[in-house]
């Protein structure tokens, strides 16, 4: 099983609340009243935005009629939800919704990404990300580099613990060219990526979407990762991001958005190169790049 995190455990406590609420039908104003709740504390608890009081809690489950070992698992779900993720000592560097997305990730099972234009950055190395962060980035202060280089190595750690997690990345034929930092940089990326698909083949899969590919769709995504757990309780998140914004999607309003990404995902997988095809790519680019360099 993934590690237990507690930003996916927050998660679980507020949508099986909402869940039960809703399929008792209580609507907002009754279950405030009955549970001596404010409104706003309740759209928190419900938008995964506050985890409830002990004694708050208590009184939701008496509310809404949940059995005893129901409850139970609720309050170990509070339990674990109270913990501090290692990513939370980063929060002077990261916004909230940054910093529940490394938290969603970290207890994830599988996860499926979407790059066009850069290496993921769960598969990039060190060298990479320090030439991605002094890139003439504005919004990354040189002081704040190497902690954040420290925070994408840190995240990788997930792909090679006991129960590592289930990586399928597409990336765009571009990604293998575009030279962050240099050729050399690259050349050292791109080495990365090989060893590190060929030493997990069980786990991670790579398939590059080369510049021959015509199909619109398949470049209409962005940068986006779907997010998928071991818990049948809990659908599938998506975390969208561009050059200057990124969310995770998970609620009602966005689940025709994260069903798109799905579809966008699915229609690449039909036309990127095989498994052996994407490493035989990257290797022919290393040997282009190893003949200027």
């Amino acid at each position: 099983m993934p590690p237990v995190s507690p930003a996916v455990a927050s998660w679980e406590l507020s949508l099986r609340l909402r869940q039960r609420r809703e399929q008792l039908g209580i609507d907002v104003q009754t279950i405030v009243k009955e549970a001596g709740l404010s409104r706003g504390y309740w759209v928190l608890i419900e938008g995964d935005r506050r985890i409830p009081a002990e004694d708050k809690l208590k009184t939701l489950i008496e509310v809404l009629e949940f059995e005893a070992d129901e409850a139970a698992e609720l309050f170990l779900l509070r339990a674990a939800a109270k913990e501090r993720g290692w990513w939370g000592r980063y929060s002077a560097l990261f916004g909230p919704e940054l910093l529940r997305y490394y938290g969603m990730e970290h207890g994830a099972q599988r996860i499926r990404t979407y790059e066009s234009v850069l290496i993921p950055g769960l598969l990039q190395c060190e060298e990479y990300v320090r030439a991605l962060m002094t890139a003439g980035v504005a919004t990354v202060l040189p002081v704040e580099v190497e902690q954040r280089v420290e925070v994408r190595m840190r995240r990788q750690l997930r792909l090679v613990e006991e129960d590592p997690l289930q990586l399928s990345a597409i990336i765009g034929e571009a990604a293998l060219v575009q030279q962050i930092g240099g050729p050399q940089i690259l050349h050292r990326q791109l080495q990365h990526l090989v060893d590190v698909i060929e030493r997990h083949p069980d786990t991670i899969d790579m398939r590059i979407i080369p510049f021959t590919a015509t199909e619109r769709v398949i470049f209409s995504g962005a940068t986006f990762h779907l997010i998928d757990f071991a818990n049948p309780r809990l659908p599938t998140l998506a975390w969208h991001e561009t050059t200057v914004t990124g969310e995770i999607l998970e609620d009602r309003d966005t689940e025709t958005r994260v069903r798109d990404l799905g579809v966008i995902y699915d229609r690449a997988v039909s036309k990127v190169l095989s498994r052996e095809a994407s490493l035989d790519r990257v290797k022919a680019i290393m040997r282009g790049i190893e003949s200027v360099i």
